[in-house]
């Protein structure tokens, strides 16, 4: 079986593009709440998930309330298990359903669990997510500046910021465009309290993307943007075999801690990071020669008489 990819709601699982791409768990530790989901039932759902799977990746949020992190890697302490990965890429919601199913695809490949982890933080710089907000007044996790945040009380102002890979923010007016990526591209897009024109009609054609999908707006979006007036969006590469070139491309290491396979300078599972490859040994001093011993015997092949 390959190795699960866990999420932590619904709506970060994305509909499959092939019958292959296995789907994502959804942790029900995760969506219910501990005074009607035991720490048993939640201790019982991740060790059946390890037991079928062998591994467990989980996706969180970086905006989730710290009681379900903390949740999660209590779950992991008390099973005493190092095949559970918990991530918590810096990224949108939307652009983090798009890095799991990304994940989903792979994790049918030859790759190890290890590589599959670590593959997260290649993957989340190859994805432009970003959303089209109607205020940028309490958005705290792109920059800011104090004039943006003045015209953010104007009415019928719009801004276009771009979170991941590299923050960006531009007042939605004339040819203003925010830059896109530079290779093939499927852009998803999720409408929250504003129309989505912009988005299908300028953004979707001037970053030349290869098609253009809707999909349902997660529910930690609003919590991330810090407003419900919104249209989010995420392009990312869609075809399994770029992806699979991109994290084979890259070389393997072995983790010092937990001995996984991984890629980059962080391993996925254990957070170990990459230990600095060895100074090339020194030569050794040449043997010294005794001023008693005859230089003869010296030069002479060892056990020649």
């Amino acid at each position: 079986m390959p190795t699960a990819i866990a999420v932590t709601g619904p709506d970060l699982v994305l509909p499959s593009p092939d019958r292959h791409t296995p789907s994502a768990a959804v942790l029900q530790s995760a969506v219910q709440s501990p005074r009607t989901y035991s720490l048993d039932q939640a201790l019982t759902e991740m060790h059946t998930l390890i037991e079928h799977h062998g591994y467990v990746i989980v996706l969180c949020p970086a905006s989730a309330p710290p009681a379900l992190v903390q949740r999660m890697h209590a779950i992991r302490s008390v099973l005493e298990s190092d095949r559970i990965a918990i991530l918590r890429p810096d990224l949108p919601p939307l652009g983090l359903a798009v890095l799991a199913l990304q994940l989903r695809q792979l994790s049918i490949c030859d790759f190890s669990p290890g590589v599959l982890a670590s593959a997260a933080r290649l993957l989340s710089h190859y994805i432009y997510a970003g959303a089209l907000l109607g205020s940028v007044a309490k958005l705290d996790r792109v920059p800011v500046t104090l004039q943006s945040h003045a015209k953010s009380w104007m009415p019928s102002t719009q801004f276009a910021v771009l979170a991941t890979p590299r923050p960006e923010l531009i007042k939605v007016t004339g040819d203003a465009m925010l830059p896109g990526p530079g290779f093939g591209t499927k852009l998803l897009y999720a409408t929250g309290q504003l129309g989505s024109d912009w988005v299908t009609e300028a953004l979707a054609p001037a970053w030349r993307t290869q098609g253009v999908a809707e999909a349902r707006l997660p529910g930690e979006s609003a919590r991330w943007w810090a407003t419900g007036k919104l249209v989010e969006f995420a392009a990312a590469i869609p075809d399994i075999s770029v992806l699979y070139q991109l994290v084979s491309s890259v070389r393997r290491d072995d983790c010092h801690w937990c001995g996984l396979e991984l890629i980059g300078d962080r391993c996925g599972f254990c957070a170990a990071p990459l230990l600095p490859p060895p100074e090339r040994a020194a030569p050794a001093p040449a043997a010294r020669v005794s001023a008693s011993a005859s230089p003869v015997r010296a030069l002479l092949p060892r056990g020649a008489t």
